[in-house]
C-alpha cells in the first residue's frame, strides 16, 4: 500500500525510507523549488510558524541557536522481545537487519558518504551478539541517527496524512537527531553531518532468561543458599559466572543449566570460609565480636538468631526398680510444644540398676539429631545431658562434682550431683539432689541444701565468666544460669483426708489450695532455702505417692499424704534470661511411686571468648550407635507387625 505521492508506507519508524527510482527524482525537482521559493523570500528571514520540517532542517546552526530551542529527547530503552515458535530472538534481529539492508541498496549512492560514521556500504554486517543487544536492527537504529538532512527532508514526515500522533512521533525523532547539531557538530563540506547521540543514562539491562514460569521455579535456590562468592570464587576461580552473587541474590533464580539437586550438592547451606580467615583463625585466644571467634556473636547469631536456647530438665524418682517403661515418647518428647529442646538434661534417683541401660534408652528415644555430652553418677544418683549434635562444637569441657549428704559417706543414696559447663558465653549448673525423706524433717532437708552450695567444688577449670559476682560459699553463684532438680522430699503439712478432698473437688489443674500447704514454697519465701532461685507455677497434681502402675495415691497401711517431693528450681545472675515455657508431670509411666517431672526453659545465650578449655565435639559415640541401632531395630518391628496385621485380616471365603 503507497501513499498519495507514491511513497511506501512501512510500520517500522525510521528517518530513512526505502522509495523507488521514480520516487527519487520527483522529491529532487520538489527540493529545487523549495530553494528558489527561498532565495526568493530573502536569506536571512526566520521561519513561520507553518514553516515545514524541511525546510527548518536547512537551517544553518547560528540562525538555528538564534530562533529555535531544540531539545533532545532521549531515546527510550527497547521493549522486550517477543518469543516466536519460529526462529530465536537472535535469528529474528539477523532477518530484520538483512531486509533493511536490501532495501537500502538502491537508495545509497557509492560515490557520496551520507552519515559521519561511513556509508551503508561501508558497513559491515556483523553477526547478532547476546548481550544486551536491543531486539530491533542495530544497524537501522545507528544510520537512522545519522541521517543527514537531504535524506530527513526527502522522507515524507511533513506530508504524511496519517494521525497526529505518527507527526508528534517523528519529529520528536529529528528534533532528538538534530540536537547533535546544537552540541558544537557543524557542517563538513558542502553537508551537515549528524553527531551520534548517546543516552542521557545507561539503558537498563535485559534479561536473558526467557524461559517460562515453571522453569524458573524448578531452578529456584533457598534462601540459605544464597551467599556462595567466596567460595565459588576459590574453588571454581570464577567471578562473572552464572552463580555470581548479583544473579542469584537479583532473583534467587539459575542462569545456568544446572538443577537444584547438582546445585545442593556442590554447595553447602553452611557459610563457606574463607583460606585466609582459616589461616588467621584462633581456636584458643579470640574477641567476643572478632569474625573468627568460634564462640564469638557471628557464629551465636548464625544458630540461634533470638539468642535463646531451648533447655528440657526433667527429674524422676526411679524407685529402684529394674522394669523400665516401654516408651520414653511421653516423658521426653511431649505433644504440647511443636519443636523438641535443643537440650535435654534428665536427673534420677533411685536410679534403676543398669544405668548403661537407661541411658541407651535415653539415645534410643531422642534419636539420631542428639548425642550424650556427658553423664555422670553418684550412688544410684544419675545425671544425663544430651544436646543437638550441631551444637557439641560450642561447648567447653564438661565437669561434675559429688555430695553426700549422708553421715555415712559410704551409702550413697542422699546427697547431691553437679555438672557444669560453658556454652557459648554462658556457664550452665545442673544439680540434682535427694534429700532427707520424712514428712517432718524439714531442717535436716536445710542442711542437705547448706551442705550442697558449699561442698559442691566447681567449677575447676572452666573459667567464671564473671568472677565479681561469685562467691566462694555458694557454688550457685558462680554461674550464669543454674537448674537445681531432683526429688526434695518436702511435703504437704496437712492431713490424707484434707488432701484428698481437695483433690477430688479440683480434679484437674486447680491446685492453688493445696500449694497453700507446700513446705517448700513457705520456706523459700521466707528465705531459708534455695536463696535467689524461683520456680514455675505448678498445674499438675502431686507427684508423689502413686500406687505401682495405677493412678490412685498410696492405698497401703502407712496411707502417705499425696505430695509435690519433685521440683524444678532455677537461678540466674541477670534478671529475666530465663524464662519458664512449661512445667507439668507425666502421669503415663507408672513404673513407680513418683511421677516424672519436667519443665520447658528459654534461656538467653550471650557469645563467649575462644580462651576456654573446649570439649571439641566429644559424645558417647559407643552410646549413639548402640542407641540408633535399637532405634532402627524397633522400627523394623513395627513394619512387620502392620504387616502381619493386614495379612491376617484377609480371609478367604469357599
Amino acid at each position: 500500500m503507497s501513499t498519495p505521492n507514491g511513497f511506501p508506507q512501512h510500520s517500522r519508524v525510521c528517518l530513512t525510507r526505502s522509495m523507488e527510482g521514480g520516487a527519487v527524482q520527483d522529491l529532487q525537482a520538489k527540493k529545487a523549488g523549495k530553494a528558489a521559493k527561498k532565495e526568493a523570500g530573502g536569506e536571512g528571514a526566520p521561519p513561520k510558524i507553518g514553516t515545514p520540517i524541511s525546510e527548518t532542517l536547512k537551517l544553518l546552526p547560528e540562525e538555528l541557536k538564534a530562533n529555535m530551542k531544540i531539545k533532545s529527547i532521549t531515546p527510550r530503552p527497547p521493549r522486550k522481545p517477543r518469543l516466536e515458535r519460529a526462529a530465536s530472538l537472535d535469528e529474528k534481529s539477523w532477518r530484520k537487519w538483512r531486509r533493511f539492508r536490501t532495501s537500502q541498496e538502491s537508495l545509497t549512492d557509492p560515490n557520496e558518504t551520507s552519515s559521519s560514521n561511513g556509508s551503508l556500504q561501508e558497513a559491515s554486517p556483523s553477526p547478532p551478539s547476546r548481550g544486551r543487544a536491543s531486539p530491533c536492527n542495530p544497524c537501522c537504529q545507528q544510520d537512522s541517527l545519522h541521517t543527514s538532512p537531504d535524506a530527513l527532508e526527502a522522507s515524507p514526515v511533513g506530508k504524511s496524512r496519517g494521525g497526529a500522533s505518527d507527526l508528534g512521533k517523528r519529529a520528536s525523532e529529528i528534533s532528538s537527531a538534530f540536537g547533535g547539531l546544537l552540541r558544537g557538530k557543524g557542517f563538513a563540506g558542502g553537508k551537515p553531518r549528524l553527531s551520534q547521540i548517546m543516552p542521557a543514562r545507561p539503558l537498563p539491562p535485559m534479561e536473558l532468561n526467557v524461559a517460562s514460569h515453571s522453569l524458573r521455579t524448578a531452578n529456584r535456590i533457598d534462601s540459605d543458599c544464597l551467599d556462595y562468592r567466596h567460595y565459588s570464587q576459590h574453588k571454581f576461580g570464577r567471578v562473572s559466572s552464572s552463580l555470581s552473587d548479583s544473579k542469584l541474590q537479583g532473583n534467587g533464580t539459575l542462569y545456568d543449566s544446572c538443577s537444584t539437586e547438582s546445585m545442593k550438592s556442590t554447595f553447602s547451606v553452611l557459610t563457606p570460609i574463607r583460606a585466609k580467615d582459616v589461616r588467621g583463625r584462633s581456636y584458643l585466644e579470640g574477641s567476643l565480636l572478632a569474625s573468627g571467634a568460634l564462640m564469638g556473636a557471628e557464629e551465636l547469631s548464625r544458630y540461634f538468631p533470638d539468642r535463646n536456647i531451648g533447655i528440657f530438665v526433667a527429674t524422676w524418682n526411679m524407685q529402684g526398680q529394674k522394669e523400665l517403661p516401654v516408651n520414653l515418647d511421653d516423658f521426653l518428647l511431649p505433644t504440647d510444644p511443636d519443636f523438641a529442646q535443643d537440650m535435654y538434661v534428665i536427673g534420677v534417683q533411685e536410679g534403676c540398676p543398669d544405668r548403661r541401660e537407661w541411658e541407651i534408652r535415653l539415645q534410643e528415644t531422642l534419636g539420631p539429631h542428639y548425642v550424650l555430652l556427658h553423664s555422670a553418677a553418684h550412688g544410684v544418683l544419675y545425671m544425663s545431658v544430651f544436646i543437638r549434635r550441631d551444637l557439641i562444637w560450642f561447648c567447653s569441657e564438661v565437669e561434675y562434682a559429688t555430695v553426700t549428704t549422708r553421715i555415712v559417706s559410704q551409702i550413697k543414696t542422699k546427697g547431691a550431683l553437679g555438672i557444669c559447663f560453658t556454652f557459648f558465653g554462658t556457664s550452665f549448673l545442673f544439680i540434682t539432689s535427694h534429700f532427707t525423706s520424712g514428712d517432718s524433717k524439714v531442717n535436716e532437708r536445710k542442711l542437705d541444701y547448706n551442705k550442697t552450695i558449699q561442698a559442691l567444688t566447681l567449677p575447676k577449670n572452666v573459667p567464671d565468666t564473671n568472677p565479681y559476682r561469685s562467691s566462694s560459699s555458694d557454688v550457685t553463684t558462680r554461674f550464669d544460669e543454674v537448674f537445681w532438680f531432683g526429688d526434695f522430699n518436702f511435703r504437704l503439712n496437712k492431713d490424707r483426708e484434707t488432701v484428698d478432698s481437695i483433690l477430688n473437688q479440683n480434679p484437674d489443674t486447680d491446685v492453688s489450695r493445696l500449694l497453700v500447704y507446700d513446705q517448700l514454697t513457705s520456706e523459700m519465701s521466707r528465705g531459708s532455702i534455695f536463696k535467689g532461685f524461683q520456680e514455675a507455677d505448678i498445674h499438675f497434681r502431686p507427684s508423689y505417692k502413686f500406687d505401682i502402675g495405677k493412678d490412685s495415691y498410696d492405698t497401703t497401711s502407712k496411707q502417705r499424704t499425696p505430695s509435690y517431693t519433685d521440683r524444678v528450681v532455677f537461678r540466674s545472675r541477670y534478671k529475666d534470661d530465663i524464662q519458664a515455657v512449661k512445667y507439668s508431670s507425666c502421669p503415663v509411666i507408672k513404673t513407680s511411686d513418683h511421677r516424672p517431672v519436667f519443665a520447658l526453659f528459654r534461656v538467653k545465650l550471650r557469645p563467649g571468648r575462644d580462651n576456654s578449655t573446649l570439649a571439641a565435639g566429644q559424645f558417647d559415640r559407643d552410646l549413639y550407635l548402640m542407641g540408633i541401632r535399637r532405634r532402627t531395630t524397633r522400627e523394623l518391628q513395627k513394619r512387620l507387625e502392620k504387616k502381619d496385621q493386614r495379612s491376617s485380616s484377609i480371609c478367604s471365603i469357599s
